[in-house]
């Protein structure tokens, strides 16, 4: 930083800004209260510009930090800083002063910026995180709906191992179209659920007692579920395109880990942004996620080794990928869990969280040295197998 050089620190809240502009020496020289309203945050931008402030700081609360931000990048050095590291410096701080305190921590260089990616970036996580309330929200409503079944005595869902199923959509939807008849409902049940529960059984559970307002119910349910599904394919869609456009490569190549498809691989686009050099290790990256294990060791024994905080958009969606990893036949995360949760005998849902974050590092190596994924047990079966067939060979002449 020059030593002429003149910081400001921004208090941000929901309704009020408090500003602090700071010279090299360490003297206020300005301070204000401004709103939140478009017009006073560029009036803020203004009264900052004239003073010289070439670097400011402002905190990282919820969500009432991005309007500040968009308003101030282009204009100045920007560093968003998460509140918990500047309350660990030592100084005196109190509500009145935050705003100075943020300043002289960073004319100190006593705290750095945390990660803000682009706009095009931005927007992709608008969109996936989006997609991950809509899901919640599917949820809820499918789990609403089946409440709403099992309260007319319709219990058919005791029966499949999932209510997103073929059979079961088929009976929802004549039950919204008012047939009630278990002879009739049965007739769209797939043969391999009668075969194994039996018709008798299977004929009971179609049956039950809807009145009026029941259908009325589980037809406002089934268009609320079917208004998220339109909207999370509307999602999908658009963020897919703003990845095949700005991050064509990134998108084929994360693809080629095992159990990534098109959600997962736009999904980690848009936490990450793609640009590995923001984080100078694959470590920094997994710390980022919050997937490093707590150092919590005192006097030789581990009080903790749950994993951190950190993005928890990504690693709920790289765990779901490690589920999947897990799942797939001849491929390293599948021989890796295993070999962990079989061999060795460990718990099943630490080992998801450990092919998450070498997944992850995964992901780092691809996108920083711009190579695809190569499985390393597949590429010693390929070669056990030529091996073989070179043996055979040489037997056979």
């Amino acid at each position: 930083m020059d030593k002429k050089a003149t910081v400001a620190g921004l208090d941000v809240h929901k309704n009020t800004i408090y500003l602090c502009i700071m010279d090299h020496d360490e003297t206020v020289i300005f301070e204000r209260t401004y709103g939140v309203l478009t017009p006073e945050l560029r009036q803020m931008r203004q009264d900052m510009i004239e003073r010289g402030v070439t670097e400011a700081a402002m905190e990282s609360t919820a969500v009432y930090w991005v309007p500040v931000w968009n308003e101030l990048c282009e204009a100045m050095d920007l560093k968003l800083v998460n509140p918990y590291f500047i309350k660990q410096l030592p100084g005196r701080k109190s509500d009145v002063k935050d705003a100075q305190w943020i300043a002289e921590c960073v004319l100190k260089r006593l705290i750095k910026g945390s990660y803000v990616p682009g706009p095009i970036v931005q927007d992709m996580r608008k969109l996936n995180r989006r997609m991950m309330d809509l899901n919640e929200d599917m949820t809820y409503n499918c789990n609403k709906l089946d409440a709403t079944l099992h309260r007319c005595g319709f219990r058919f869902s005791n029966y499949i191992s999932n209510t997103r199923c073929k059979s079961y959509q088929s009976v929802l939807k004549a039950l919204s179209e008012g047939q009630t008849s278990p002879d009739e409902l049965i007739k769209l049940i797939h043969k391999r659920t009668v075969n194994k529960h039996g018709l008798s059984v299977i004929h009971a559970s179609l049956t039950g007692h809807f009145s009026k307002t029941d259908m009325t119910i589980i037809k406002q349910l089934r268009g609320m579920i079917a208004l998220l599904q339109e909207q999370l394919e509307e999602c999908q869609k658009e963020l897919t395109g703003l990845c095949k456009a700005h991050f064509p490569k990134q998108y084929d190549r994360v693809q080629t880990i095992p159990g990534v498809k098109e959600r997962a691989a736009t999904a980690i686009i848009a936490e990450t942004g793609a640009d590995m050099r923001m984080f100078a290790t694959a470590a920094c990256l997994v710390g980022w996620c919050g997937l490093k294990p707590r150092n919590d060791v005192s006097n030789g024994r581990f009080k903790s080794r749950k994993v951190t905080h950190g993005n928890k958009y990504l690693r709920q969606i790289l765990v779901e990928i490690a589920w999947v990893a897990s799942k797939t036949r001849n491929s390293f995360f599948s021989n890796f869990s295993y070999v962990q949760t079989v061999v060795k005998k460990k718990s099943k849902m630490k080992i998801q969280v450990a092919i998450a974050r070498k997944i992850l590092v995964a992901v780092w190596h691809m996108l920083s040295k711009e190579e695809d994924f190569i499985d390393i047990y597949q590429k010693r079966l390929q070669e056990m197998r030529e091996t073989k067939k070179q043996l055979n060979e040489l037997e056979s002449a």
